[in-house]
C-alpha cells in the first residue's frame, strides 16, 4: 500500500500541485517588497519642442525643454540613466489577504495530496482483495478438477469390466472437461487481478502475504465520524480559501498609498538657446536630480467591477459550501451501504461453514450410492460441482466481510484499524 501511495501517478500530481500552492504563497508575499527600476537609455533624435498638452496613454516620447519656433531637422544625442524605488507603506490589509488566501490554497492542496494518497490506498487494498480472492476460488477450482478427475478415473475403471454404461465414461470425460475450463478462468482471473494490482504498486508480480484475511475478521464497533474523511477536509479548505478570496475582493476599493524616492541623471547635446554642442555631447549624463514623495491612487471608477468580482468570489464560496454539505451527505449514505453490505456479508459468511459440511457429505453419499449402483454418474457430478461452488463462495464469504469492511472503512476516511487487523 505504501508502494502505491509512493508511485501513483495522481499522487504525483497533487504533489505538483502543492509545490505549485507554496510558491504561490511566496508570490503574494513579494507584495510586502519595494519595487526598484533601473533604467538606462541612449538616443539619437531631434529637438523640436512646443506648449501644449497631449492627453496620456497614447505611444508618442516627450521632450523637455524650451520651445523652438521653428523646425530643425537637426539631432543630437540624448542619455538618461537613474533608478526609481516605490514601496507602499500599508494596505488596510489588502495584502495579508491575498497571503492568507495563498496559505489556505497551499491547505487545500496539502489535503489534495492526503486524499490521493487515501484513494490510492483504497484502491490498493480492494485489488489486493481481488487478488486473494481470484486465488482461492483457483484453489477451489483445482480442488474441483482433482475430484473430478479421479471420479473419471473410477468411472473408466468400472466401465472397463461392464459394469457400467460406455457412456458414463463420456460423461465423466465432459464433466473433467469442465472443471478444467473453469480452473483455466481462474487462473485468468488471477492473472488479471494482478495487472491491476501491479498497475497500482507499480512493482512485479510477487507472492501475497494474506494475514489474517482469510479469517473472518471481528466485530466493528460504532460508527465513527465523517468529518475528518480526507475528501472531506480538502473539500472543507476549498470552502476556507474561497471565503479567504472573497473578502480580499472586499479589501480591493481602498486607497493606495505609495511611497516613491527617485534619482536620474540625463544628459543632452543641446543648448537651451536652440545651439548645439560637439559631435559627441550628450553621450553621457551630465544633469542629475532626485527627489521623494508619497502617492496616493484611488480607482474612482472600478467600483462596478470590484463588486462584479467580489459578487463572483460570493458564489464561488457559496458553491464550494454546497459541494462540502454534498459531500458529507453521500459520506453518509456511502456508509449506510457499506453497513448493510457489511451486515448481510457477516451473516452470510457465519452459514457457509454449515452449507459446506453439507456439501461434502452429499458429495461422499453420492459417490457411495454410485459405487453401489444406486446413483446416476449426473447425480454424482451434481453433487461434485455442488460441492465445489460451496467450497469457492465459503472462502469469498469471509473475503466478502473483509471488502465490506474496507469499504466501510473507506466511507468513514480511516483504513488503519482493516490494514492493522488484516496484516496480523
Amino acid at each position: 500500500m505504501a508502494q502505491a501511495q509512493a508511485s501513483y501517478p495522481s499522487i504525483r500530481v497533487s504533489e505538483a500541485r502543492l509545490a505549485e500552492a507554496a510558491a504561490g504563497i511566496n508570490l503574494a508575499r513579494t507584495a510586502y517588497l519595494p519595487r526598484a527600476d533601473l533604467f538606462g537609455q541612449v538616443n539619437r533624435a531631434t529637438r523640436n519642442n512646443i506648449f501644449g498638452m497631449v492627453l496620456p496613454g497614447l505611444p508618442m516620447p516627450s521632450i523637455s525643454g524650451p520651445p523652438k519656433p521653428e523646425n530643425d531637422l537637426g539631432s543630437v544625442w540624448g542619455t538618461a540613466t537613474g533608478i526609481t524605488v516605490s514601496w507602499e507603506p500599508f494596505d488596510f490589509g489588502y495584502r495579508k489577504a491575498n497571503v492568507e488566501a495563498a496559505a489556505l490554497a497551499r491547505t487545500r492542496a496539502e489535503l489534495a495530496v492526503e486524499r490521493a494518497r487515501f484513494d490510492a490506498a483504497v484502491m490498493t487494498a480492494d485489488a489486493f482483495l481481488t487478488v486473494l480472492a481470484a486465488e482461492q476460488t483457483l484453489t477451489a477450482a483445482e480442488a474441483g478438477a482433482a475430484r473430478t478427475r479421479v471420479l473419471a478415473q473410477q468411472v473408466e475403471a468400472l466401465v472397463q469390466p461392464g459394469l457400467r454404461p460406455g457412456a458414463d465414461a463420456a460423461r465423466a470425460r465432459a464433466e473433467l472437461a469442465l472443471a478444467e475450463n473453469q480452473v483455466i478462468q481462474a487462473r485468468q482471473a488471477v492473472r488479471t487481478a494482478r495487472v491491476t494490482l501491479r498497475e497500482l504498486t507499480g512493482r512485479a508480480d510477487e507472492a501475497l502475504a494474506s494475514g489474517a484475511l482469510l479469517a473472518m475478521p471481528a466485530e466493528v464497533g460504532g460508527e465513527a465520524g465523517i468529518d475528518q474523511h480526507p475528501a472531506a477536509r480538502e473539500q472543507n479548505a476549498a470552502v476556507e480559501e474561497a471565503r479567504a478570496r472573497r473578502k480580499a475582493s472586499e479589501l480591493a476599493y481602498y486607497p493606495k498609498f505609495s511611497a516613491q524616492g527617485s534619482s536620474y541623471a540625463r544628459g543632452t547635446g543641446a543648448n537651451p538657446d536652440g545651439t548645439t554642442r560637439g559631435a559627441a555631447s550628450g553621450l553621457g549624463p551630465s544633469i542629475y536630480n532626485y527627489g521623494v514623495g508619497l502617492t496616493v491612487t484611488f480607482p474612482l471608477l472600478d467600483l462596478p467591477a470590484l463588486r462584479a468580482r467580489r459578487e463572483q468570489e460570493s458564489q464561488r464560496e457559496r458553491a464550494e459550501g454546497a459541494r462540502h454539505d454534498e459531500l458529507l451527505r453521500g459520506l453518509r449514505a456511502r456508509r449506510e451501504r457499506a453497513r448493510a453490505a457489511l451486515d448481510g456479508a457477516a451473516a452470510i459468511a457465519r452459514n457457509m461453514p454449515g452449507v459446506l459440511e453439507a456439501a461434502r457429505a452429499a458429495e461422499a453419499q453420492a459417490a457411495a450410492r454410485y459405487k453401489a449402483g444406486l446413483y446416476t454418474l449426473a447425480e454424482v457430478a451434481e453433487a461434485q460441482r455442488l460441492l465445489t461452488q460451496a467450497e469457492i463462495d465459503e472462502r469469498l464469504a469471509r473475503l466478502a466481510v473483509w471488502r465490506a469492511r474496507l469499504a466501510l472503512a473507506a466511507a468513514e476516511g480511516d483504513l488503519r484499524p482493516v490494514i492493522w487487523e488484516g496484516s496480523r
